[in-house]
């Protein structure tokens, strides 16, 4: 698999403890790659942009440079003849991987079960702590990912694969989502009669 960043490229928007392994660091950069860029990007982009890449990250000398500009950013002038300074692919995908580590990092895996775990030198966060400081992160990829839109719509005649989605901006919000009201008998017990009862007749 293709890792559009490493752990260097990481320390460049957050201090992460330097004994944190690569291959460790990796599992969420695919994680983040795979479940928030693709469906952002679209498959068929995402895929196109990969195919444009090495085996490091970095892009292929051949890519058009607008696949350069993509990845690593780049100063252009937009429809309206305004300087835009565009940083890339990269912080995005940063921010989206550290969510996905702190989520994970909270929690450790015990062949009894998932535990929080304890550290000598301070206490752990609370589970709320952990949920507000996911989603600060997750807040931060958001705001780079608007930056990538932005460059996608000022770019569209280089980039004919991707088309936007509404669903993308509310899918990758910080906060959680309702998709969709399941009204089978399994979660609303009954007939189809009695859906219109109030609930407390479904807890007497």
């Amino acid at each position: 698999m293709t890792y559009l960043i490493n752990q260097t490229i990481f320390q460049q928007y957050e201090d992460i403890n330097v004994n944190i392994k690569p291959e460790r660091l990796k599992v969420f950069i695919k994680k983040a790659q795979e479940l928030d860029l693709k469906p952002f990007l679209g498959h068929a982009l995402y895929y196109e942009l990969i195919k444009n890449c090495n085996e490091d990250g970095t892009i292929n000398n051949e890519a058009p440079q607008h696949y350069k500009d993509l990845l690593n950013g780049s100063e252009y002038l937009d429809r309206y003849g305004h300087i835009v300074l565009y940083e890339g692919i990269l912080p995005t995908l940063v921010y989206f991987t550290f969510a996905r580590f702190i989520e994970n990092d909270a929690i450790h895996y015990t062949a009894t079960g998932p535990v929080i775990k304890r550290h000598d030198n301070g206490d752990p966060l609370t589970s709320p702590e952990v949920v507000k400081l996911v989603q600060q992160q997750r807040s931060i990829a958001n705001a780079y990912a608007n930056d990538i839109e932005k460059f996608l719509w000022d770019n569209q005649e280089h980039f004919p694969l991707w088309h936007y989605n509404e669903k993308n901006r509310s899918g990758r919000q910080a906060g959680p989502r309702i998709r969709g009201v399941d009204r089978t008998d399994f979660n609303y017990p009954g007939t189809i009669n009695n859906y219109n009862l109030p609930i407390t007749d479904f807890l007497n």
